[in-house]
């Protein structure tokens, strides 16, 4: 029986993939990859919708978390992970939940997406409330696991959203707050949903977290200034966008950095206002941490 699934068709493109020799095989791919953008612009919309819902979660307190199985499970992970050391926030605040568990990140648990409750299950082990967004990924549009999770966040009073690289049905419409859906085609090897799927879904989880967190000034201008100084490549980092935005060489940059106990943002105040770091992290927290409306533009 002929699946209707997008993400399960065959590709007609791919068909003699087998036939092709190496240069023919990356080019296949490659054309096939230049799709994906384009579907996931079709969709900008939604993914604006779901930038909402995030920035509504964090201002309220809340979390954006990711529920998946299989490749989707882990690229919500991923993002999460990417959190706190790109924006300086709470590890908490992003949480990516995976079908069969961390151990899912390294090997292969395929069976572990068919469990409703199981995804239920992880839904309450979060706590999760009406402060949080719930962002189901299963680019199937199908998987168990996401469904149980979902439908329990909606219990618990959650909003919703869902990811997926097929046509959704009109139930899933009507079932939650934002659902995207990239339509990237049949995948070269048919089912391999890592592919452009995958990459469709890497680019719309981009979308969201960077778009949320820019909205509630963890950015200044495209500057990470928020960034976690906890590592060389980090400080370096650091040193610059002082160095940059406050006109300094790099041993004053790295001074002032010091002064700030390595928050660039606090430091970037301090440098600007000539304040010390005690009334720079006051006015941050009367304007709830967005630098541009304590300094202004530079």
């Amino acid at each position: 029986m002929r699946d209707s699934r997008l993400t399960e068709q065959r590709n007609p493109k791919s068909t003699k993939i087998d036939k092709l020799d190496v240069l023919g095989i990356v080019d296949l791919i490659n054309n096939e990859d230049r799709l994906v953008a384009a579907a996931v612009s079709d969709e900008r919309e939604a993914i604006a919708r779901a930038i909402e819902l995030v920035e509504k979660a964090f201002q309220g307190g809340g979390r954006l978390v990711y529920v998946g199985a299989g490749t989707s499970g882990r690229l919500g992970v991923l993002d999460a992970a990417e959190m706190p050391p790109t924006f300086g926030v709470d590890p908490g605040m992003v949480h990516g939940v995976i079908a069969g568990g961390y151990q899912a990140l390294v090997r292969s648990q395929e069976g572990a997406e068919d469990h409703l409750e199981d995804g239920a299950a992880a839904i309450n082990n979060l706590d999760v409330g009406q402060r949080d967004f719930v962002l189901g990924i299963a680019t199937s549009g199908s998987t168990p696991y996401v469904h149980g999770a979902l439908s329990r966040a909606r219990e618990l009073g959650a909003r919703t959203g869902f990811l997926l690289c097929t046509s959704p049905p009109a139930a899933l419409l009507s079932e939650h707050d934002v659902v995207i859906a990239p339509l990237v085609g049949a995948e070269v090897i048919t089912g391999s949903t890592r592919m452009k799927a995958g990459t469709a879904t890497k680019l719309v989880l981009n979308t969201i977290t960077t778009g949320a967190m820019v909205r509630i000034g963890k950015v200044y201008s495209n500057l990470m200034v928020d960034l976690q100084v906890t590592c060389e490549k980090l400080r370096d980092r650091g040193e610059r966008i002082l160095s940059e935005l406050l006109n300094l060489d790099q041993p004053a940059a790295a001074a002032l950095l010091d002064r700030a106990s390595g928050d660039v943002k606090t430091a970037l105040v301090m440098g600007h206002l000539g304040i010390d770091r005690e009334e720079a992290l006051k006015r941050l927290d009367a304007a709830a941490g967005v630098v541009s409306m304590v300094i202004g533009g530079l």
